[in-house]
């Protein structure tokens, strides 16, 4: 199978299970940014059940700004904020401390473009996955893709539908299964069977 699906921040497993069952990989680099999506914000399963963490973004007076241009806000420490989070929320799952170090240098490193950001975490989460990451991007947008799988809506979360198998989550006890959160939530509880896992899904 080959897709086209867009680069995000910490993706959504069904992302993943995408990803995960994919012969080759073409990134949606050609866009123009669109709030409230996945594009900037991730969903962690925090103390007090689910948590958005939201990149802030310089805003720009253009209407169409492509995504390639769109720049984050610096104004304020997010990055350490979204790491404390994950701490709280996942520091006594079975696999937190054993990708932290791999993981932190997302929290250190100063970005300019949010593409730059999100293209980061996926090399990251993949190689901690064991995973395959060497994608194709795309030059030009087109609407319709006749050629690959699109799931360039799951950057949408509201029209990613994915129903996935329930494992085990730190505060599933207090709050039940909560289903596709960010990639970082199956890979703190499940370590080195999250490929499995992704792989046993039905494609969405």
């Amino acid at each position: 199978m080959n897709i086209i699906i867009h680069p995000s921040y910490f993706p959504s497993i069904s992302h993943y299970v995408a990803l995960a069952n994919a012969n080759t990989v073409t990134l949606e680099m050609e866009d123009n940014f669109q709030k409230q999506t996945n594009r900037n914000r991730m969903y962690i399963y925090s103390p007090n059940g689910i948590q958005l963490l939201n990149i802030p973004i310089k805003h720009s007076d253009n209407a169409h700004q492509k995504i390639q241009d769109v720049k984050l806000e610096t104004a304020f420490d997010w990055q350490k904020q979204h790491f404390k989070s994950l701490e709280a929320a996942y520091r006594t799952s079975p696999f937190f401390e054993y990708f932290e170090d791999d993981l932190r240098p997302i929290f250190t490193k100063k970005h300019t473009f949010l593409m730059d950001l999100n293209l980061q975490t996926m090399e990251l989460v993949s190689k901690c996955l064991g995973m395959n990451f060497t994608p194709e991007k795309t030059t030009e947008y087109f609407h319709d893709v006749n050629d690959k799988t699109d799931y360039r809506d799951l950057i949408n979360g509201k029209k990613d539908t994915a129903k996935l198998e329930p494992y085990t989550q730190v505060f599933g006890d207090k709050h039940g299964f909560i289903n596709n959160l960010s990639i970082l939530d199956l890979l703190f509880n499940e370590g080195r069977y999250a490929k499995d896992y992704l792989k046993n899904q039905v494609t969405i």
